[in-house]
């Protein structure tokens, strides 16, 4: 799995802190500007576009992507579950400022 994300991204920021991913064999990748590598990556994926509308995005084990944020959430739970890790809470989504959420 591969969650794709972004610095000033609130919502991916939430994640990242509420799951320990490293130790649920989630890759991160950072969108950003010196990361010509993520941005082939979610290329590859034929993501860009969603990209450019929202983040994060999350890349399943089968290549499939999820783009909204309760339904990445529930997943990375799932997997919490599954490896033993515990989560540290859910429920409040974080807000985005306009356009932070999105790779631009």
């Amino acid at each position: 799995m591969t969650l794709f994300t972004k610095d000033d991204c609130a919502l991916c920021a939430q994640l990242k802190k509420q799951f320990d991913l490293s130790a649920m064999d989630v890759q991160v990748e950072v969108l950003g500007n010196n990361d010509a590598a993520a941005l082939a990556h979610l290329a590859w994926h034929g993501l860009v576009e969603k990209a450019r509308k929202s983040l994060p995005i999350l890349v399943l084990d089968d290549s499939s992507a999820l783009h909204e944020f309760d339904h990445i959430e529930s997943r990375l739970l799932d997997r919490a579950a599954h490896y033993g890790v515990a989560a540290k809470g859910h429920g409040k989504q974080a807000g985005c400022a306009s356009g932070s959420c999105a790779l631009q």
